[in-house]
This record gives C-alpha cells, structure tokens and sequence, in this order.
C-alpha cells in the first residue's frame, strides 16, 4: 500500500494550500475561541454550568463522531465537494450561531458547526496529497501543520481581543467572511478528485459513528458510565470484525500492520495532548496565578506557535537528510524537555522557555510524523487516512483533557484546606475571589500544573520510545517507498 506520486504537477497547487490553510484556520480558531466567551455566555444568555458544557461538549461529539464518516465518502464522492458541503455548514452555523437569544439554540448550532467541520476536516490534508507530488509532499505538510499550531494559540489571541471589545457573538460572525473567501477560491481553483469504483460501506458508518460517538463521550465526560462504555465497546468491536470481511472497507485495518502508521499514529496522539495540555494548564495558570487578562493570556502562549511554525519548516527540510524515525523521537523528547522545564519552575519567563523547547519539538516532530502516517496510504485512500490523523489528533487532545483534568482537580482540591468552601476546594475561579484563600489557591494550582507537566513529559518520553521502536527507519525523504501491508 503506498501513495501514489502525481506526474503533472498543478500549477495552483500553492494556492490551493493556501485555501485548504484558511479552512484549517477557521476549524482550528473555532475549537478554542469559545472557552474565553463563558462568563458572557453565562451572564448574557442566562446559562447554567451543564449548558455551557454542551456548548463545548455537542461540538467535540459530532466533530469527532462524524470524521471516519465524512472521510471515507469524501473519497467516494469527492474531495472538493466535501470540502465546499462542509465550508457551507460550518459558516451557516456560525451565522446561527450569531443571532441565538437561548442556550438550547447555541448547542443545537454548535453541533451543526461539528457536522461541518467534520465534513470539511478530512479534505483540508487528503486534498494536499492529491496535488502535490512526493518531492513537495512534505513542504506542503510542514505548513499545513504549521497553521494548526499556530491556529490554536491564535483563538485565544482573537477571541481575547473581539470580547473585550465587542460582544461575544463576534467570536462566531469572525467565521463567515474567512468561509466565503475559502468557498469562492476553492470554486475557482480546486480540481474535484474521487477515488473510482469505491462502494458504500453503510454498515461500518452507521458502527463507527455510534462507536466513536459513544468512545469520545466517555473520555471528554469523565463520567464513566457502565450503558455508554458497553455501547462504544460493542459498536467499535462489531466495526472491527464488519471491516475484516468487506472487500471495499470503509477503513482499511491492515494499515495497523503498517508499522510506520501506526507509530506514527501514536505519536500525532501525543504531540496532540502536549498541545492540549498546554491550552488546558497554562490558560488557567496565567489568568487565575500570573493574574493576566484574556487577550494577554492569549499573546503570552504566542512564543509556543511561532517555536512550532519556524521548526516545522527546518522539520521539512531535516527529512530530506534524517530518518521520520529519529525525527519524531528526537521532537517528542524535546517536547518532554518543554514539559520539565513547565514542571520545576515558575513565573512567566521560565514558563517562556518551556514553551519555546515544547514548540521546537512539536515543529521537528510534526511533519515527519505527518508524513509517515500519510505516506503508508495510497490516495484512493487519502480522505480516509486524513480522517484517522484528525481523529488521532481529537483523542489527543479528549484525553488529555481527560487525564490533566484530573489531574489538576485532584491536587488543587488536596492542597486546599479542608476548612474552605467545597465550591473553592473545587475551582480556582470560586477560590480566587475569597481573599483569605487567594494565596493559598495560587500555590495549590501551580502545583497542580507542576504535576500535570511530569504527567506531560512522561507521556512524550514513553510515545518517542515506542515510535524509536516500531517506526521503520527507512530513507529519510518524503517520496520514499512506504512499507507494504498487503491491501
């Protein structure tokens, strides 16, 4: 199984990164701008704890419900046209998203928000593949993955500035213009690609939505509930076995014999939840702790982005002389070193250097980890495979909201007197608004991240032995012969 090399090269292919980019751009800063908006959220549309859970929550589950999905028929009946279905949705659900008066409305636009960006999701990188050849495979890939980070510190920078300037709906009308430009262009300049022959797998989609529906609700709930836990076991075990015996799968199970995909895969995992446990912790640590506002919260990570989007391009360029294997290895130790550095110091300028050394590593790991995944995936295939790097990335990032926030919770609570309130035992907002707890809180909570960055490390230490250990060190270059699996 192998990508295949393009023999004519499409004289707009850089535009249409450029496209493929502001659809990237638009997901990516949606994910995060919200948070920053709750307090209005709560004081302007008048809604509780559980509904600003589902605000957040409803997008997560159809986004990463629908992905496999979306992917696999993007192939079948086009990459372009998914992309444009899905620019569609997403911005018209922004729109709704801008004129909402209840909480209930804001959910219901949220999720259609996650069905659009799932369905465009998949096409921003199985596009990429069909229009750049192996020779600028990578390059294409490192700015790919360069505007995903970069993206992710960008929303809280944005949505900083827009609320406290404007209202909160702001935060979604942003959306619109950047989707009508990214719709017109993708018009104009993007060819169609499907893969030919490709037969509907009903089944497997109906198994791997309840199944990844039901998988990501439990990580994001933490509530582990026997009836949800039992219906994502069965669904993703009867999808397994449904898979194994179809002629056309809707995903391919022998790419998990593929040593490099899978390697690979676990390390976009873990690169995704160092990135989430960077906007989860630190967020809270510098407006709660270091006592900055939103916007400046937002600019301080900025070093992080712009680390990861310079080491990106020098990523590229170090694959055409190093091994995927020894890249991705030697990012993620970097990345763990971030990590170390996070959990023995404090105050904003050691936190600066930690941020730096978790950019650089992300930035040397991303492309060559990218690529390795993507390469082990002929481009009949491409939706697909792009479809398993983004679910890969929002099980990352699920998790690591998961285990971090756990994490945080439990050594916040522990390190509080047992004589304070239970609500400021339980949250550094309620806790910091108490004067005779302030010191106390902040303390707790830089604890609680100094444990939550050795959790980071550690995860980042075990993912760079493992991908040391199955990743095949073949040639280093991007256009090298994947290894075979058989399908």
């Amino acid at each position: 199984m192998r990508v295949e090399s393009n023999t004519v090269r499409d004289p707009r292919r850089w535009w249409i990164l450029g496209v493929l980019c502001l659809a990237l751009l638009v997901l990516s800063v949606d994910g995060t701008v919200l948070n920053l908006a709750i307090p209005s959220l709560i004081s302007e549309l008048g809604a509780s704890f559980s509904e600003i859970q589902w605000m957040l929550d409803s997008y997560v589950l159809a986004f990463a419900g629908l992905l496999l999905t979306a992917g696999s028929l993007s192939d079948r009946y086009g990459r372009r046209l998914f992309l444009i279905i899905g620019l569609v949705l997403f911005g018209g659900a922004s729109l709704l998203a801008v004129f909402v008066t209840e909480p209930w409305q804001l959910i219901g636009a949220r999720a259609l928000m996650g069905v659009g960006g799932a369905i465009m999701m998949p096409s921003t990188l199985s596009i990429l593949m069909t229009v750049f050849d192996e020779e600028e495979r990578r390059k294409a890939m490192a700015v790919w993955g360069g505007v995903a980070m970069i993206s992710v510190i960008l929303g809280p920078t944005l949505g900083g500035f827009l609320l406290e300037h404007y209202w909160w709906g702001s935060v979604f009308l942003l959306n619109i213009p950047i989707v009508l430009i990214a719709i017109v262009a993708a018009v104009v300049l993007m060819p169609e690609t499907r893969s030919a022959g490709r037969k509907l797998d009903p089944v497997g989609v109906v198994l791997s939505i309840v199944g990844l529906t039901a998988a990501v609700y439990v990580i994001i709930e933490r509530v582990f509930d026997p009836v949800i836990i039992v219906v994502a076991v069965v669904a993703l075990t009867a999808f397994v076995l449904w898979e194994r015996r179809q002629e056309h799968p809707m995903l391919p199970l022998q790419l998990f014999r593929n040593r490099n995909f899978s390697g690979a895969s676990f390390a976009i995992l873990l690169m995704s939840f160092g990135a989430g446990a960077v906007m989860l912790m630190l967020t809270q640590y510098l407006q709660f702790v270091l006592g900055y506002g939103e916007m400046r919260a937002g600019l301080a990570l900025l070093p992080y982005a712009v680390a990861a989007a310079i080491f990106n391009g020098l990523g590229a360029g170090l694959g055409q002389k190093i091994s995927n294997r020894t890249l991705i290895a030697a990012g993620l130790l970097v990345m763990a070193g971030g990590f170390a550095v996070m959990a023995t110091t404090t105050g904003y300028l050691s936190l600066l250097v930690g941020l730096v050394v978790m950019g650089v590593g992300g930035g040397l790991a991303g492309p060559s980890a990218y690529a390795s995944l993507m390469n082990a995936i002929p481009l009949e295939y491409a939706g697909v495979g792009s479809a398993m790097n983004d679910t890969v990335q929002q099980v990352g990032l699920a998790m690591s909201i998961a285990v971090l926030g756990s994490v945080l919770a439990g050594v916040f609570t522990a390190a509080m007197p047992e004589s304070a309130p239970e609500a400021a035992r339980e949250s550094i907002g309620v806790a910091i608004n108490m004067p005779a707890l302030v010191a106390q809180a902040k303390a707790a909570f830089t604890d609680a991240v100094h444990l939550g960055a050795w959790v980071g490390a550690g995860f980042c230490v075990a993912a760079a032995l493992l991908a040391f250990v199955v990743i095949r060190p073949a040639a280093p270059a991007a256009a090298t012969t994947p290894e075979p699996v058989g399908v």
